[in-house]
């Protein structure tokens, strides 16, 4: 999923639930503040820390993080709560320990939703995302056989071409280069049976737009249009129900 990486969701769940990571973040159950967007200064945090992305930078902003960046995330998820769930901001601090690149911190806040989601900003846009990340074995089964099926697998090329029309991509973080085995290399459905996982996806390039309420309309938009998918999944797939 483009975007996805840092702080991201479980795998098979990264952005279906309800499992999220204890170590996302607290559960967020009130804010005092109706969100109204992410000011200027979130976008030039962001900046500031992919230029500079050293303990030293963090110390002398952490403010701006926590006003700027992280409140207005968490009145977020306290809106999106009624109908989408619980929501969790993931930890600012990047897990270097089996990781090439060293830098500390995260250049983006990002979100899961216990109902469904993944919500992500960065200096360069805010995303949106939703689906079933990195299947563990068993899902994969799952989903591989549903969408060898005649039924479900044209209904779900129907609830993707759906999604297309609307803007919203839906793709998957590692495709096979051949037919999974047990199945013929001349599917109608091959593409999406080469697939490892199936996430919707949409972002939008930051503007003023990002400091004011349209930023949360945009995300409730994307995850209503997102909803069969979701709902297909978890119809299909379900949660893992074996060691990954």
């Amino acid at each position: 999923m483009r975007g996805q990486p840092d702080g991201a969701p479980d795998r098979g769940d990264a952005v279906t639930g309800p499992r999220v990571s204890s170590a996302a973040g607290r559960t967020l159950r009130s804010e005092p503040m109706a969100f109204r967007g992410w000011p200027e200064e979130a976008v030039e945090f962001f900046e500031g820390l992919e230029a500079d992305n050293s303990k030293a930078y963090w110390a002398a902003h952490k403010d701006v993080y926590e006003r700027c960046v992280r409140e207005p995330m968490a009145q977020l998820l306290e809106d999106l709560r009624p109908e989408f769930g619980e929501g969790k901001i993931f930890r600012p601090y990047c897990d270097v320990r089996f990781s090439k690149d060293k830098s500390p911190y995260k250049t983006n806040v990002a979100a899961a939703l216990e109902r469904g989601g993944y919500v992500q900003l960065s200096a360069e846009a805010l995303g949106v995302g939703s689906g079933m990340y990195m299947m563990p074995p068993d899902q994969l089964a799952r989903f591989r056989k549903a969408v060898a099926t005649d039924v479900a697998g044209a209904a779900l090329e129907r609830i993707i071409a759906a999604l297309e029309k609307k803007g919203v991509s839906v793709s998957s973080h590692e495709v096979l280069k051949t037919a999974p085995r047990g199945y013929a290399k001349d599917h109608p459905r091959i593409e999406l049976l080469r697939n490892k996982d199936l996430v919707s996806w949409k972002e939008w390039p930051v503007g003023p737009w990002l400091g004011t309420a349209r930023a949360k309309q945009r995300v409730i938009d994307f995850f209503r249009a997102s909803a069969p998918l979701k709902e297909w999944l978890h119809a299909h797939v379900g949660g893992p129900t074996g060691p990954h």
